[in-house]
Parts: structure tokens; C-alpha cells; sequence
């Protein structure tokens, strides 16, 4: 499955590897890529195993507001 976040605090480079890091390390995440001009982020993952709610809380762990977005 792919979930779709927004950020709108992503204000620099390293925001997207800590982010990357951070989600990549959860149970079932298989990629997550963060698009820092646009603060779109792309997660593949496990339905089963991982939840949107799991995603923004890993954001929000490593110092960034993130939700799930429709598009």
C-alpha cells in the first residue's frame, strides 16, 4: 500500500533523511521518500502492519508535524 503525507516543515536537506530514517525503520515500511520542495511524503508499507496514524507518529518523533493526506 501507499500513503501520502504532507509536511510544511520540511526547511532543510537533512529533514528528509532523518524523516526517511525514521519511517524506514518501522515493521513493514518497505520505502519512504520525502519530497523536500513540495513536503510530499511517500511511504510503501504493509496495510496490515502499519497504519497512517504509525507514520505521522514516527514523523512526529524525530521533531516534524506530518498527516496523511488524500492526494
Amino acid at each position: 500500500m501507499k500513503t501520502i503525507l504532507r509536511s510544511k516543515e520540511l526547511t532543510c536537506p537533512s529533514c528528509i533523511a532523518k524523516i526517511e530514517k525514521a519511517l524506514t525503520k518501522i515493521d513493514g515500511v518497505e520505502t519512504a521518500k520525502v519530497f523536500f520542495s513540495t513536503g510530499r511524503i511517500e511511504v510503501e508499507h504493509n496495510a496490515d502492519l502499519v497504519q497512517g496514524k504509525d507514520l505521522e507518529k514516527a514523523i512526529q518523533a524525530v521533531g516534524y508535524e506530518a498527516r496523511v493526506s488524500a492526494f
